[in-house]
């Protein structure tokens, strides 16, 4: 048998397996998975398992079961390229005919003093289990900064505030308004949502340090309880220390097919992969497919076309809470109730396909 490697259990892997299995696996080829827990996490949710306002059941998708699928739970150290060999922390080493690299990210800290020692993180489920427990045991009053005001920082802010209305919660974002990328209604939205909930949100700020109980905005001190970071992600260190071509964030450089330069056998999909666009579960699953076309067309020993088609992302939804939402779709923004109900559709239509 010949062995297909996937390494993470994120949205591109899980695309994988839904398209190789059960059916469409050549009789030749196993796949292993390897992941740090049995079963996938909805990473686009870790914000509500952080807030208290889900509970732990409602972010995990089981993995499916085949015969010609072996599941590997371990934290991976160490890929040799050469060898064709994952290291995992408690001995074991797996052996590869093609490998998918879909481990997802770490905090960016961007160098700031003290962030990764004194801040709380939502990047995986075991840490955001952390920064509930973290907060749940928080006094009445107790102030609460979030570093980073992209979509986790947003969605984590309002579902915070729905969870704990005793606690006081600052957002600090970088830019002169949320989300500036895009149109200014949608920005008004959010920002009216956190006026009326009276989530203070810190515009133009840079985080310059952080010590025990205490935020540097610029040059001025401010004391909270606790900090939790969203402002920026990075390759997991596994993936940083291949030595491999990356971009300015430290993602991986692929050619059109999603392989690295001169390897034809290995694959990098997600958050790790340098592709046109911020990461995303839907960019991930995307790549995910064409990955998949590229592997078949490669097994069966047919001519790859020069390039694949161009991923073309649908927009992005977000929440303020269980009850309203944002959304830019097609260059449309659609805020309130419905942005909300739309979101918790797609999600139900994920866990459909996928469970």
């Amino acid at each position: 048998m010949k062995k297909l490697v996937l390494l993470g259990a994120g949205y591109g892997n899980m695309r994988i397996l839904l398209r190789l299995l059960p059916n469409n696996l050549p009789e030749d080829r196993e796949i292993i998975l390897v992941d740090r827990t049995p079963f996938h996490s909805l990473k686009t949710e870790f914000y509500a398992l952080a807030a208290g306002t889900v509970p732990d059941a409602e972010v995990r998708v089981a993995l499916p079961e085949h015969e010609r699928l072996k599941v590997v739970t371990g934290e991976i150290i160490d890929v040799n390229l050469e060898e064709k060999r994952v290291f995992l922390d408690n001995g074991e080493q797996i052996d590869y005919d093609d490998l998918v690299i879909g481990l997802g990210c770490d905090d960016n800290y961007h160098n700031v003093p003290g962030a990764a020692e004194h801040t709380h993180s939502i990047q995986t489920i075991g840490k955001s289990r952390d920064t509930y427990r973290h907060l749940l045991n928080l006094g009445e009053g107790a102030s609460v900064g979030i570093v980073g005001a992209g979509l986790s920082g947003i969605e984590l802010a309002s579902e915070l505030r729905e969870s704990r209305p005793d606690l006081r919660i600052k957002l600090f974002d970088r830019g002169p308004r949320v989300l500036r990328d895009f149109p200014e209604r949608l920005s008004n939205y959010v920002q009216s949502w956190f006026d009326e909930h009276n989530v203070d949100v810190v515009s133009n700020s840079n985080i310059t340090k952080v010590e025990p109980n205490t935020l540097y905005n610029h040059e001025n001190s401010i004391e909270v309880d606790a900090v939790v970071w969203t402002a920026g992600i990075r390759p997991v260190e596994a993936v940083r220390n291949l030595g491999l071509e990356s971009d300015r964030g430290g993602r991986v450089v692929l050619t059109p097919h999603h392989h690295v330069p001169g390897n034809e056998n290995v694959y990098v999909v997600g958050d790790c992969a340098a592709l046109p666009h911020a990461p995303s579960a839907y960019l991930a699953e995307e790549q995910g497919e064409q990955i998949v076309k590229v592997l078949k067309m490669r097994w069966n020993g047919e001519e790859l076309p020069e390039k694949m088609p161009e991923i073309k992302l649908q927009g992005f939804v977000g929440s303020l809470g269980k009850k309203k939402g944002f959304a830019f779709l097609a260059d449309r923004t659609v805020t309130g109730r419905i942005a909300r109900l739309l979101k918790s559709g797609i999600l139900w239509m994920y866990k459909w396909h996928n469970g």
